[in-house]
């Protein structure tokens, strides 16, 4: 335990942080916030799209590896893009403070598309910061404390986010995850700016043809990407492992409300009982990660966050039993952190040094493409099969990927 309290480490956690508090006010909260001024399922299921950034983002990381920002350039490639981009996501969730979704729905999901594509910049930058900053044996223990302060990212925008809304209202609340967001600025301003390879600096800093750079900068990182074996079944992969979570997760507010949980309930059962269960989940995934490998640690971990999902038919069933729903939240929290754990260290171990920000943005940008674009039938779903149906279904989503994982280690393409 003690490697984890390492300065950088500790950064990295922080960083996780801050990646992870935009996301939930463009999809949890956001959900339930819809819910809350009586927006119909239907609805609540097509505003998933606006995280649809997250899935495009690989198309605008090449601009963070090759070209320097005037003046804020003079912090490095990695923390001048940081400071910019958290400047401006501060200010677009600010501005989603003032909208109304049961007056406008359209204006609201604009604004959150806003605030989905600056937090996916900032992901970018995040994400390369991270791989660049640590050695290769520390990748597993970097995706932990990622994963760790990513999921008390979500949790400040999510149970802080509702518990402030029932005292405070939702404009307020949105204003006030504003001002938690500048916070990164100072944090990013005294963080050390990761070593860049030598090639890679050079073809940074490099005047070149607009031709020359696109060429190094957006055809080169995918190209290298493809020269590797059963490329197209790792991204088919990376795509379907967190599927299930995916639907799940658009509609999990919007099912607790209407079985009859309060805010404060969702606030103080779901969100702080699971995130200690995601703290235990998380550690254990990067231990397991560093002890096991990739392959036994994906295999295991997603096979028993898929079984612990069952638990939400039987919840379906129950109604609002509060005790039921922290022991499920318990144990679905835990195999989710340590899934999640096994696969921030998988999409980390893909990528090369001379394209991180480019090459873990197509890989994280296609996970993220369930849980925007083909999660969006969710609400419809839930409507046509009931919660029973609905929360079996999105539990059986989970089989294909496993199934993937299994041939992909058999043909060495996994280990």
């Amino acid at each position: 335990m003690s490697r984890y309290f390492q300065r950088h480490l500790l950064l990295i956690g922080l960083l996780g942080f801050f990646s992870g508090l935009p996301l939930a006010l463009t999809a949890s909260t956001l959900t339930a916030w819809l819910a809350d001024t009586k927006v119909d399922r239907t609805t609540i299921g097509l505003f998933a799209a606006v995280a649809t950034p997250y899935a495009l983002k690989f198309l605008w990381a090449p601009l963070l590896d090759g070209v320097r920002l005037p003046i804020l350039g003079k912090l490095g490639r990695r923390r001048s893009w940081l400071m910019l981009i958290q400047a401006l996501l501060a200010g677009t969730v600010a501005a989603m403070a003032f909208s109304d979704p049961s007056a406008n729905a359209g204006m609201t999901a604009l604004m959150a598309l806003m605030v989905a594509t600056c937090s996916a910049t900032q992901d970018i930058a995040i994400d390369a910061y991270r791989v660049e900053r640590l050695k290769p044996e520390e990748q597993g223990e970097g995706a932990a404390m990622s994963t760790l302060g990513y999921r008390i990212g979500m949790l400040t925008s999510g149970a802080g986010a509702l518990a402030l809304a029932d005292a405070l209202g939702w404009q307020m609340t949105y204003l006030v995850m504003a001002g938690v967001m500048v916070v990164a600025l100072p944090l990013t301003l005294f963080a050390q700016e990761p070593r860049i390879h030598e090639s890679t600096k050079s073809r940074i800093y490099d005047k070149k043809s607009v031709i020359s750079w696109f060429r190094d900068f957006v055809i080169s990182p995918f190209t290298d990407f493809m020269k590797r074996p059963l490329w197209w079944q790792v991204l088919v992969f990376v795509v379907l492992y967190k599927l299930g979570d995916a639907f799940m997760g658009t509609m999990f507010n919007p099912f607790l409300l209407e079985l009859g949980f309060t805010k404060t309930q969702i606030a103080e059962i779901v969100k702080i009982y699971g995130l200690i269960a995601t703290l235990i989940g998380t550690f254990i995934g990067g231990w397991l990660v560093a002890r096991w490998g990739t392959y036994k640690s994906l295999m295991i971990c997603g096979f028993g966050h898929m079984l612990t999902n069952l638990m939400l038919v039987e919840l379906a069933r129950r109604g609002a039993d509060t005790q039921y729903l922290a022991f499920s939240i318990i144990l679905e929290n835990s195999t989710g952190g340590m899934s999640l754990a096994a696969f921030v260290a998988y999409l980390s171990s893909l990528t090369r040094v001379h394209y991180t920000a480019t090459q873990y943005a197509l890989l994280s940008a296609l996970a993220a493409f369930g849980r925007t674009w083909l999660s969006t039938p969710s609400g419809a779903i839930a409507t046509a099969l009931g919660w029973q149906g609905f929360f079996l279904f999105a539990t059986a989503l989970a089989i294909p990927s496993l199934l993937l994982l299994a041939y992909l280690q058999k043909r060495a393409a996994i280990q």
